[in-house]
């Protein structure tokens, strides 16, 4: 409960404090930097008339979109201010979606009362231990959930997070293949894709060339924000990440981002 009262703190203020026009809806699944949502909505295919949550719907960016699609989109935060802010970026776009505050690891839904499940770095913020059931609980058997999370290994990465300090909770975890391995003994069929590796470059560019402190800019923001200026370089360098793990699989683990795919 100490870890849920911290990040419900935390995102609170991070509601308050945001500006309306860093809030990307159709970019952020749409834009070329945007692979993996990309590939979460051809994993999730046509959303019209599926019952989806949106577990740790921040802002509701992804709400709002799936709901542009027709889906009807259960919306779910710890924080109250976050889902304000995705409460009035509905009525903005004109659709209906529904808020709920809750915990992931305690859903008060029915067994079995959603088609898919999505969450944009939501598990990293949880105990996935205890989330997981709760994720196949409300799951349809026919359902499935996708997750985009960050990975742990990259030495590199390591550093930026701890520069990235003002931007990031003090009790989040990215996840290890550990993690997933264990998602696999509940879902029975897991598979995962992981993105940016020499795409990263880009946010060394953010660093060292246009000054932006970590600590106050999401680079995962900016890269879809300033889609336009970076999408052939962006393209480029991820064309270089697939030949590389052709060759050699084994560094997929060292990438940004790993896309879950899970099914009952």
């Amino acid at each position: 409960m100490e870890r849920f009262r911290i990040e419900e703190k935390f995102f609170n203020r991070w509601a308050k404090e945001g500006n309306r026009e860093d809030i990307l809806v159709s970019e952020s699944f749409e834009a070329q930097t945007s692979v993996e949502n990309r590939l979460a909505l051809k994993e999730l295919g046509d959303l019209r008339g599926k019952k989806m949550l949106d577990l740790g719907c921040g802002a509701g960016e992804a709400s709002v979109y799936f709901a542009l699609k027709d889906a009807k989109v259960t919306a779910c935060d710890v924080s109250v201010e976050c889902l304000r802010l995705a409460k009035s970026l509905s009525l903005e776009f004109k659709v209906n979606i529904q808020t709920v505050k809750t915990r992931v690891e305690a859903l008060g839904f029915p067994d079995e009362g959603f088609d898919l499940v999505y969450g944009f770095g939501v598990l990293h913020h949880i105990d996935i231990n205890e989330a997981v059931y709760e994720i196949y609980r409300v799951l349809k058997n026919t359902g499935m959930a996708v997750f985009i999370e960050p990975l742990v290994y990259n030495p590199l990465i390591k550093i930026y997070r701890y520069m990235a300090k003002g931007v990031r909770t003090p009790t989040e975890a990215p996840i290890t293949f550990k993690d997933i391995r264990f998602i696999g003994t509940v879902f029975k069929d897991v598979k995962h894709r992981e993105f940016q590796f020499f795409t990263l470059l880009i946010f060394l560019h953010f660093f060292l060339v246009r000054r932006w402190n970590p600590s106050r800019e999401r680079y995962w923001k900016k890269i879809i924000s300033e889609s336009e200026r970076y999408e052939k370089a962006f393209i480029f360098l991820s064309r270089m990440d697939d030949t590389l793990f052709k060759i050699l699989p084994c560094l997929r683990r060292f990438c940004w981002n790993t896309v879950l795919i899970l099914r009952k």
